[in-house]
């Protein structure tokens, strides 16, 4: 085990102490909301740390790419939603992983449709979700749609399919201004899923799950009647932009950079975390800096005038002049696109690391 002062920069961070605090709340939330979760593992694209998911009482995981999917299958994971609209191009290498692994795809597409059918030999069911578009508009078809009701229709009537039922991700309440306003799009997501699945069952045909998934509507919702699953993700390490949103506090954010200062400029210091490290992700509050700097002085809290203000490819710079060499500990933005950035996590509890994890990055 070595101290933090021996690590060379930049250096993720992971607190373990607090990755288990977050945790055990969010599955204790879950329970106590009546529904089953299914975390979101492009956050941490750890093994180590869904399985610590997993001990808490995950029932399954989440994954955005193929090659997330096909690491963790590796890893002994075999309950897994590929929640991305599936990518016609990869179907053969989505439908040799579902022959290892109960692997639910995802689709809110007539040609998606035709593609599994098509490439699918069905020889063993396939389970395929419908995507629903809550509110966020990015993805998913609408609720009130009859594309929505087709091909509910025809997934649950096509042989080797099964129907998983209908997803969706409240994304936009990212841009709530407060918390009543998270409240009001947790709410939205579950409403407009109750009802879709009340179409389809309405049609005829049966809804095993109604799946839904943010951070922050996680935070802040009250009831979720009518839903059987979440899928959570950035819960795990949280980051800045929760903090702002009121989804957590400082203390609760699980990953930090670690840089050191390279440069005194007479207005500025030049430290070694760049976009390469921090991600060019501005944050909730744009145009306000890269990422806050902890206060050394009290463990947990923000230090409150110094800032990682900008970033270039490997360069990072801090609102002050500091003398070369001092090393800096730097909250993301986002933590999901930081931690995309390094090979491994430094596991630390307080100032002792304890362990190196893998982080499986690769498309």
């Amino acid at each position: 085990m070595n101290s933090i002062e021996q690590l060379a920069t930049p250096a993720l961070l992971l607190d373990l102490d607090v990755l288990e605090r977050n945790l055990a709340r969010m599955a204790e939330r879950a329970d106590a909301l009546g529904v089953r979760l299914r975390p979101h593992a492009k956050t941490h694209k750890c093994p180590q740390v869904a399985d610590l998911q997993r001990k808490n009482g995950a029932a399954g995981i989440t994954v955005s790419t193929l090659r997330e999917a096909e690491v963790f299958a590796d890893h002994g994971f075999d309950d897994i939603t590929w929640a991305f609209p599936v990518i016609l191009s990869r179907v053969d290498e989505a439908l040799a992983l579902a022959s290892r692994i109960d692997l639910g795809l995802v689709i809110d597409s007539r040609a998606a449709l035709e593609t599994l059918v098509t490439r699918h030999d069905r020889s063993e069911p396939l389970r395929v979700w419908l995507k629903v578009d809550c509110g966020y508009h990015r993805a998913g078809m609408a609720p009130d749609s009859e594309e929505l009701l087709a091909l509910a229709v025809d997934v649950a009537a096509t042989a080797g399919l099964q129907f998983a039922g209908i997803l969706t991700h409240s994304g936009h309440a990212y841009d709530a201004a407060d918390r009543d306003a998270m409240r009001a799009v947790a709410e939205q997501e579950r409403s407009v899923m109750v009802d879709a699945a009340a179409r389809i069952r309405a049609a005829g045909i049966d809804v095993p799950d109604v799946s839904v998934g943010s951070t922050p509507a996680m935070s802040a919702v009250e009831s979720l009647d009518g839903v059987t699953e979440a899928r959570p993700g950035n819960y795990a390490f949280f980051d800045h932009t929760q903090c702002v949103l009121g989804s957590c506090e400082p203390v609760d954010v699980a990953v930090s950079v670690l840089t050191s200062v390279v440069s005194r400029m007479p207005d500025h210091s030049v430290v070694d975390a760049g976009a390469l490290a921090m991600s060019k992700d501005p944050g909730p509050e744009h145009g306000a800096g890269m990422g806050p700097i902890y206060d050394e002085e009290r463990p947990g809290h923000l230090h409150p005038s110094l800032q990682l203000v900008s970033v270039s490819q490997e360069h990072g710079i801090v609102n002050r002049p500091m003398a070369v060499g001092t090393r800096l500990r730097v909250m993301p933005n986002h933590s999901c696109l930081t931690v995309a950035c390094f090979d491994e996590y430094h596991v630390v509890r307080g100032d002792t690391v304890v362990d190196r994890w893998k982080i499986w990055r690769a498309r």
